[in-house]
């Protein structure tokens, strides 16, 4: 049995739920992942840790970049989630001529049956919806990338004008292919920012990439249920914001992040050698959303420093910009997180 009351990081005092409909939310939340894990195995074989940053993406209510060679299920992966939750897909295929208005919609002249007369009429683009896969987003130029940013940040778009609010919930999963450069247009540090995680999704384990080959190779008909809803989501998404963090829990995240940053005073030497910017305020605002929903769908009710350092590197992964020295001595953007780590210890809890 889950211990409802657990003492803080720091001991700094005891903490429990506020009710206990929140409690009960907690456990539904937990038991959600692992209902929605069991209908995504039915398609999705093995990436584990790939699934579980999904899934914090949506319980946080963020956005995510994910990062892989073709053919490694990143699309399949998204709209099989998708579909398990009931939600409204739209996939976009970011190419060079794809323009703004593509993506948010446009004013269209239309005449009226009745009276023949001609008036505009909004045509919604296929950002309305609860689950949006922006396909290969940086073949596209930044003007057309920039498109998103609103909806990313606001869950809303403005279109000559006027305001027009996306359904909640609200979510934006793009995808790039880190093997293809000719052609492509890195995306602006403003709209990185804007993303919770950089998933990085690799070529998986021998017999893992066996049972892929004999599943796909093979009659499929999976039948999904869809144990999670979008209200769901919405009230997972609160119920993260109460879970309780010590204060040493945040510094720690803080540090983390500060010491990321060449020009900050607590920079060590390798970060002002390697890197040219460093973590941004939301990488630490992530750092702890993101560790109050690994905590929840853990069993527990407070954030304890693993979980932040456990969500470390993709949330850090695309907010340090390495330099001309790291790239000319193949310095790896993990590889700095990874110091970073060792440098800013677990603070011990006296636990």
């Amino acid at each position: 049995m889950t211990d409802r009351t657990v003492a803080s990081p720091d001991l700094s005092g005891r903490v429990d739920l506020d009710s206990p409909d929140d409690v009960a939310l907690a456990d539904r939340m937990k038991a959600g992942r692992e209902q929605i894990l069991t209908e995504l195995r039915k398609i999705i074989i093995g990436q584990e840790e790939i699934i579980g940053q999904v899934l914090t993406t949506l319980f946080v209510g963020g956005n995510s970049l994910i990062v892989g060679a073709p053919g490694l299920a990143k699309t399949l992966l998204i709209h099989t989630m998708a579909r398990v939750l009931d939600l409204k897909f739209s996939r976009i295929q970011f190419t060079p001529d794809l323009m703004p208005s593509d993506i948010t919609g446009t004013d269209l002249v239309q005449e009226d049956a009745t009276t023949g007369r001609r008036q505009m009429v909004f045509a919604p683009g296929p950002v309305f919806a609860n689950i949006v896969l922006a396909d290969e987003i940086n073949r596209t130029p930044p003007k057309t990338q920039s498109a998103l940013l609103e909806a990313m940040q606001e869950h809303r778009v403005t279109i000559q004008g006027r305001t027009y609010p996306l359904s909640e919930p609200f979510y934006v999963f793009a995808t790039q292919n880190p093997i293809e450069l000719e052609g492509t247009y890195p995306l602006p540090e403003a709209q990185l920012d804007r993303f919770m995680f950089h998933i990085v999704i690799d070529h998986p384990p021998y017999d893992e990439e066996f049972d892929v080959i004999r599943a796909t190779t093979a009659l499929q008909n999976p039948q999904l249920e869809r144990p999670v809803s979008g209200e769901d989501l919405i009230a997972f998404q609160r119920l993260v914001r109460k879970v309780p963090a010590a204060d040493a829990v945040v510094r720690h995240a803080l540090d983390i992040v500060r010491a990321s940053r060449p020009k900050s005073p607590d920079a060590p030497d390798f970060i002002k050698k390697w890197v040219a910017f460093g973590g941004s305020v939301r990488a630490a605002q992530y750092l702890v959303l993101g560790g109050k929903a690994r905590a929840l769908t853990s069993g527990r009710y407070h954030v304890s420093f693993d979980d932040i350092r456990a969500i470390a590197h993709p949330v850090l992964r695309h907010r340090i910009i390495t330099n001309f020295h790291a790239q000319s001595e193949s310095v790896t953007t993990d590889a700095i997180i990874d110091r970073l780590l060792d440098l800013v210890p677990t603070p011990r809890s006296g636990m």
